[in-house]
């Protein structure tokens, strides 16, 4: 169903055969998106020419700092060879010193400027990617450098050449992690209008609406996003062409909905009202494509990096479910077979990506929390077994599907009733002895609601010797924990057991 499009990635050059460097690029840009599963990452990315797979070019200091003189001095004085001198040039950029050597040299930026906004196309192609090896280096100080370049860039967005688009858009993005003044200059400068307009006339190319994502995650994750930059990019049209990208077509990449879905995430959670992005039919199209993801993982089509798309799609399924209303829940959702997806995605992961398990079932719980048609449906679906069997998991994933079958739990007796008859009670019984005082918690609050529903409950839970493990975290516990396990013993499950007395406990 998916595929992960090999457009020309990027990454840091590595040595070896061509075959071997693009798989470590890959490998390094995959390791890069997962690691944005636990915390938000900004990156840099650097897009190699399609003809450039040779090893990396190596320099010690003063040949490169040389290098970097001379050819601007070939390029001030050169007619039809400046071709071949940028080529060079955007070379010996590579290194970290040549790059440092090239913005002490006295009108070099303004050179390259007059480069890339001459008539000579190629010209232009090879200065933008003297500026891009440029964004891509590790001196906090050669991207303010580059300031006087970033109008040209961002107007040359609208162009018609997928490669010269790429190179700025990666650019663009390649400068805002080291500084806040070329931030703040390109946002003075247009630069959400300017991927706004890019990505709708880019739309079907999906080199440059994965170079688009990327640029605008970004921005998106500057410290003071939430003030400066998500209004604006709420009140543009980005939002809703970013959700026309997140699409089951089988036709188009995974890797630009990844990018898109990840500028999604970051606007879901760092906006306390999503009424806009609700509005939009933002959690609509997450809850469509979560269960087009759902379908494709139960008939066994886990394609390379899927899991990279379902952990921020997941993500901002749950935020926004966070902030929907519950009158609304079942329009802006739109299926409850969603609750089933769901499932197949936290039964999928648990072994392989624990953390996507542990997503999937707080996604589950969203669900759940506030919704009794959600409940219904993973009784109806016969969910509930699978979701018993991951109670003995840890990482975090047991807990939050023991609140999934609380949620279930609180709604009905009748949902009670049967959680029991599914085998919630004998579980329970083994939950209760784990180390984890909050599952032990978490226990003690379903257990209860379970005995209240029926004395049939009670009865069987006394008979799995529920009563001795009650004791036991009575006299071995503190605090929540004691509390619960006594007041359970001592108003529901006493007279169950004529034979044991218990102590009154304060």
């Amino acid at each position: 169903m998916w595929r992960l499009n090999r457009v020309r990635h990027k990454a840091g050059r590595q040595g070896g055969s061509s075959e071997e460097a693009r798989l470590k690029r890959r490998e390094h840009e995959k390791a890069l998106r997962q690691a944005r599963r636990d915390r938000q990452l900004v990156s840099k990315r650097l897009l190699l020419n399609e003809d450039e797979e040779q090893p990396e070019v190596t320099m010690d200091t003063m040949s490169g700092e040389q290098d970097v003189v001379s050819l601007l001095y070939k390029l001030q004085h050169s007619g039809p060879e400046r071709e071949t001198h940028l080529r060079a040039l955007s070379n010996t950029l590579r290194g970290p010193s040549a790059q440092l050597s090239f913005i002490k040299q006295e009108n070099s930026m303004h050179l390259l400027v007059s480069l890339l906004t001459g008539s000579n196309a190629q010209c232009r192609l090879h200065a933008v990617r003297c500026l891009h090896e440029l964004s891509h280096s590790p001196h906090t100080n050669v991207a303010p450098a580059c300031l006087p370049a970033t109008p040209y860039l961002l107007t040359y967005l609208s162009g018609q050449s997928t490669k010269f688009t790429e190179l700025c858009l990666y650019t663009l993005g390649n400068l805002f992690p080291d500084s806040d003044i070329v931030k703040e200059k390109l946002l003075a400068q247009g630069i959400i209008p300017a991927l706004a307009n890019c990505l709708e006339n880019q739309r079907h190319n999906l080199s440059v609406v994965e170079a688009v994502g990327f640029t605008l995650s970004q921005l998106l994750q500057a410290k003071d996003a939430a003030e400066k930059i998500i209004p604006q990019v709420l009140a543009s049209s980005l939002p809703t062409q970013l959700l026309s990208v997140l699409t089951p077509d089988q036709n188009f990449g995974l890797a630009p909905a990844i990018e898109c879905a990840w500028c999604l995430h970051y606007l879901a959670c760092s906006s306390e009202d999503n009424r806009e992005l609700l509005a939009r039919g933002a959690l609509l199209q997450c809850s469509s494509l979560l269960l087009s993801l759902g379908d494709a993982v139960a008939e066994g089509k886990k394609e390379e990096g899927m899991e990279l798309l379902v952990c921020p799609v997941l993500r901002c399924v749950g935020n926004l479910l966070s902030l929907c209303p519950v009158d609304s829940l079942s329009t802006q959702v739109g299926d409850v077979r969603l609750a089933a997806a769901v499932c197949v995605l936290l039964q999928a992961y648990p072994h392989t990506q624990p953390a996507l398990a542990r997503e999937s079932a707080w996604v589950l719980n969203n669900l759940t929390a506030a919704s009794s048609d959600f409940c219904s449906a993973l009784l109806s679906l016969n969910l509930v077994p699978g979701l018993i069997q991951l109670l003995p998991f840890s990482q975090g994933i047991n807990t939050m599907v023991l609140r999934v079958l609380a949620n279930i739990a609180h709604k009905k007796k009748e949902f009670c009733v049967q959680l029991a008859q599914l085998g919630l009670v004998s579980t329970l019984c083994a939950t209760l002895k784990m180390a984890d005082q909050e599952m032990v918690t978490l226990s003690l609050e379903v257990l209860f609601m379970l005995v209240l529903s029926t004395q049939q409950v009670a009865d069987e839970f006394v008979r799995l010797g529920g009563v001795s493990l009650l004791e036991a975290i009575q006299y071995n516990s503190e605090g929540e924990m004691r509390r619960r396990a006594a007041y359970l013993l001592e108003h529901h499950l006493l007279t169950h057991s004529s034979d044991l007395t218990v102590d009154n406990v304060p």
